[in-house]
């Protein structure tokens, strides 16, 4: 049960709709980090960087729905996910996204953990300063996000296969503009 009377809506999406003048703010944030396609890293890495951050904070929502996003984008399954978030380093995963996801791992614990071996092997393996920044910032917002969902006590669906399900309508209907009260995709 939530900690304060919110909209009875799914994860961030409560919270959301209870502060409509905060969420515009945190869905552009969310839609450039995550969508814009002036990126070299694809739509489905940086969602996996997201995934991994709110696996390493325990939030239930956004791990699985952002993980369902990645598995959508980059042609995973649940399980390849699911492998990402206990191992990165076990995957098939390139060398390049797995240093990455070492720097997100250190921003989820304090932005002064990222060392400069981690971004001299990030470099080393072709990643960019904008692949490095935006890691760092997409990090460091998903510890946002994820306090944010996990502080109020927002309620989330416990069936995964619910979000892999959603995920393809999610993936169309982007961060902006999309409707609160709208979760199932259904009007």
């Amino acid at each position: 049960m939530p900690h304060i009377n919110l909209p009875n809506l799914p994860g961030i999406r409560g919270p959301m709709a209870f502060r409509p003048e905060t969420a515009k703010p945190l869905n552009e944030l969310a839609e450039i980090l995550l969508r814009d396609d002036n990126n070299t890293l694809s739509r489905g890495e940086r969602e996996l960087i997201g995934t991994y951050v709110s696996s390493l904070n325990d939030c239930f929502f956004c791990q699985n729905i952002h993980g369902a996003l990645a598995g959508h984008y980059l042609h995973y399954d649940i399980n390849a996910i699911d492998a990402v978030k206990k191992d990165f380093r076990a995957t098939e995963i390139s060398e390049k996204m797995k240093a990455l996801l070492s720097i997100a791992g250190s921003v989820q614990q304090g932005g002064k953990f990222v060392t400069k071996e981690q971004i001299e092997d990030a470099r080393k393996l072709g990643a960019t300063d904008r692949e490095i920044h935006d890691t760092v910032l997409i990090a460091a917002a998903f510890c946002m996000y994820n306090r944010y969902v996990d502080g109020l006590a927002t309620w989330a669906p416990g069936d995964r296969q619910f979000y892999v399900e959603r995920a393809p309508h999610r993936a169309e209907e982007g961060y902006i503009g999309f409707d609160l009260y709208n979760y199932g995709g259904k009007k």
